[in-house]
């Protein structure tokens, strides 16, 4: 019996080549010294912001909690900017990032100084002279509204079982036990409570993701200007392999009392980095989030927004550059945010190509 093999022609399709490199288990970009300058020098443009965010997100799902009038919750105390990252410094649990644990230094910089100069921190914040944490809360009220949708994970289940309830209310009575004002209205509308609580988790959820990411992204730069990472290859290399060193991460929601520690979320309930954090992240905000309020209009009886949660498609990966382009929109806040901390290297490029700066 013979077998006839039927060679197939050359493809013609637009997109063949990428295809092509995708099979052959290459990366998205061509491999070239452009593309791997500017992979590199955005992650590192990222990461700076990034350590501020992940710090605040913890900070206000352990301390400022539920605070009715959480005025100053961008306003980092000193403590959380010398937090240990568990993944950089002398001290870290892996070490991926061979720099220091505590915040980086060009963030207090620019905390010092912003874009003006050595003022007061409320002048800074009320000019918008700061770190854009709408962006990071953004990004949490995203993984919020869709968890349960993605069913990743066993991270969102728990946040409706009675002993996440337990400890909730565990931590809200000890958090308001000198407000009977707020133990009253928890009385009252407990459900609205827990909900915020629910809320917070998702707070701790995203930071504690962001605080693996910040590392090994300054880490990557880092190595490419020592001359140590010279290809895409490399790059996507060292980034899956610095994700999977630390898959397993404990994902936790603690709160703190008058210094005592509530668990809300304890680490012994096994929920890890990779399954309820790094995968919801992706699905929820480069897929899914929602529209941007204060861009465009939508008919939902025309059907202009999809009537099941897993058909959104307004995350990063199909971003507008219109809308995106606009004040207060969170992609427009979190490249306001990485523009302080562009490389020397990529903002020279970006000086000599299309619209200069303003790119």
């Amino acid at each position: 019996m013979t077998n006839l093999k039927t060679k197939l022609p050359p493809s013609n399709h637009q997109f063949a080549d990428i295809v092509h490199r995708l099979e052959a288990g290459g990366s998205m970009l061509p491999d070239t010294p452009e593309n791997l300058m500017q992979i590199i020098g955005i992650y590192k443009a990222y990461a700076v912001p990034m350590d501020f965010y992940w710090r605040d997100l913890l900070y206000i799902a352990e301390r400022i909690f539920l605070k009715p009038l959480p005025f100053f919750k961008y306003f980092l105390p000193q403590k959380y900017l010398d937090l240990p990252n568990h993944y950089a410094g002398e001290t870290a649990d892996l070490r991926i990032w061979r720099g220091e644990a505590t915040a980086h230094p060009e963030l207090l910089t620019f905390m010092e100084k912003g874009e003006t100069s050595n003022l007061p921190k409320l002048a800074h914040h009320l000019l918008h002279d700061r770190i854009n944490m709408e962006f990071a809360e953004a990004c949490m009220r995203a993984m919020l509204w869709h968890g349960r949708d993605m069913g990743m994970g066993k991270f969102d289940a728990y946040l409706d079982t009675d002993e996440y309830r337990t400890n909730a209310d565990q931590a809200i009575k000890a958090f308001f036990k000198k407000n009977p004002l707020m133990m009253g209205l928890y009385k009252l509308f407990p459900d609205m409570f827990v909900e915020q609580v629910r809320q917070l988790s998702y707070y701790s959820n995203l930071g504690l993701f962001w605080e693996v990411m910040a590392p090994v992204f300054f880490e990557m730069s880092d190595l490419y200007d020592e001359g140590k990472m010279t290809t895409v290859k490399e790059a996507m290399d060292f980034l899956v392999n610095g994700i999977f060193a630390i898959a397993g991460r404990p994902i936790y929601h603690h709160v703190y009392v008058d210094e005592e520690c509530y668990e809300i979320i304890p680490k012994s309930k096994g929920f890890t980095w990779l399954y309820e954090a790094a995968l919801p992240y992706v699905e929820a905000v480069f897929y899914r989030t929602s529209p941007f309020r204060g861009t465009k209009s939508y008919n939902a009886q025309a059907k202009q927004v999809p009537q099941q949660q897993q058909d959104f498609h307004y995350g990063i990966l199909y971003a507008d550059v219109f809308p995106v382009g606009s004040a207060g929109i969170p992609p427009t806040l979190l490249m306001n945010d990485m523009l302080h901390f562009l490389p020397p290297y990529l903002l020279e490029y970006y000086q000599q190509h299309c619209r200069g700066e303003d790119d």
